[in-house]
């Protein structure tokens, strides 16, 4: 067993062999912004996550400053997604075809 090393975790999923590896896998992608409604472990508030985004860091705070004070709502950036407080699927999909994104909705 002391030859054995973690290949996959189902926390972060495939694990790359350098860190610089790890950057360019979270940049690629469909280019499709994903938009759902998550309320587990979050005592059922439920909160709006928008990910999909290949975007430097100082522009997508920039994105989700503006989404936060068009929805007139709370939220923060983790882990490349942004998260706002409050059921805003229907809003922020037209809000951002309207700044070029090509978006799709998960869930119900």
């Amino acid at each position: 067993m002391g030859n054995s090393r973690l290949v996959y975790s189902t926390d972060t999923g495939r694990i790359p062999a350098t860190p610089d590896s790890r950057d360019e896998s979270r940049e690629s992608g469909d280019g499709t912004i994903i938009i759902s409604r998550q309320s587990k472990g979050r005592k059922g508030k439920g909160v709006t996550l928008i990910s999909g985004f290949q975007l430097p860091a100082s522009e997508l705070k920039q994105l989700a400053k503006t989404l936060k004070q068009n929805c007139n709502s709370g939220g923060t950036i983790k882990d490349s997604h942004i998260e706002i407080q409050g059921d805003h699927r229907e809003y922020l999909v037209l809000t951002l075809q309207q700044l070029g994104f090509t978006t799709k909705r998960s869930g119900g």
